[in-house]
């Protein structure tokens, strides 16, 4: 790995954090070691980034929030790319209204902002922590709604083919999935634009404090990555979990949450392999008890171990 980090300190110099512990910048706490940390504050930035660890075939992927994400305690032989390129534009005073967000955003704040501004049409994602650039590649949704329903477009650069403005259509968006992430195509989501509508502030507040205040009740909270597994059709994950008996199973200092199945959490000590090991008991009690195989939402980073 001697060369590799060489040629990362030759571009990137003091910018360029090497062996950090991936567990501080993630939603679940967990992960090992990445070969290097590389804050991005511009999409110029972003852009040269992506495109001279791909020059030097260096695996590389976007932190936003760190959600959806669970990296092997052992570390991942990659760089992460800390997006802080969270520029928010809203254009109120067109007949259409629409929000222009850069994808280190978070969702969440995309939509408050909009709220205050009398701008409707997107309280679902309040409850939602990612950021734009991962809601955006995974299709992220809530409270009936989801970014396919939404998206204008997309600003993404590919490796091999450069830069292009997609149109939502172009995603091809499925349940929780985009044509990205189903193909693992090498490319960089740089901003969005979604289509919004006329509100107030006071009918998109109310819509938005129900909206939060459902979440606790329904949800765990502290420390997780999120939805484990995409609900298969006609049904939901969590449900499948609990009529397996699976709720509330500890592994470790990991737990499937006695609050809603579907969610893993971290009592402040668990490891990666804790969190692995119950997706994997999950899965195989599900399938020996309703003949379903739960399909990952979450991206797994790293090598673990069946035990």
């Amino acid at each position: 790995m001697t060369l590799p980090i060489r040629k990362l300190e030759t571009l990137f110099g003091e910018k360029l954090h090497r062996n950090v512990q991936i567990s501080n910048y993630t939603t679940s706490r967990t992960g090992g070691p990445v070969i290097g940390l590389i804050p991005v504050n511009t999409l110029d930035e972003m852009r040269k980034a992506a495109i001279s660890l791909w020059e030097i075939e260096m695996p590389f992927r976007m932190l936003g929030s760190g959600s959806n994400m669970l990296i092997s305690d052992k570390g991942w032989d990659g760089v992460m790319l800390l997006n802080h390129c969270h520029n928010i534009k809203i254009h109120s005073n067109e007949e259409n209204p629409t929000v222009y967000a850069e994808s280190g955003a978070n969702l969440g704040a995309m939509a408050r902002q909009c709220s205050l501004r009398g701008i409707g049409g997107l309280e679902w994602a309040i409850s939602i922590p990612g950021s734009v650039g991962g809601a955006v590649y995974g299709n992220a949704g809530a409270h009936g709604s989801d970014v396919a329903h939404d998206l204008q477009s997309a600003l993404v650069l590919f490796k091999d083919k450069g830069e292009y403005s997609l149109m939502a259509e172009d995603m091809a968006y499925a349940y929780r999935s985009s044509f990205l992430k189903r193909e693992h195509i090498p490319a960089v989501i740089l901003a969005a634009n979604f289509n919004a509508s006329h509100s107030t502030r006071e009918i998109s507040g109310a819509k938005m404090n129900e909206f939060n205040t459902r979440r606790p009740a329904t949800q765990p909270q502290g420390a997780s990555t999120g939805s484990t597994f995409k609900n298969p059709e006609g049904d939901y994950a969590g449900r499948l979990i609990e009529a397996a008996g699976l709720k509330g199973t500890i592994s470790g200092h990991a737990q499937i949450s006695p609050l809603h199945a579907n969610f893993i959490v971290n009592d402040g000590q668990a490891k990666a392999q804790d969190y692995f090991r119950l997706i994997r008991m999950m899965q195989e009690k599900v399938k020996a008890q309703s003949g379903i195989n739960l399909e990952l939402e979450i991206e797994l980073l790293g090598d673990f171990e069946d035990d």
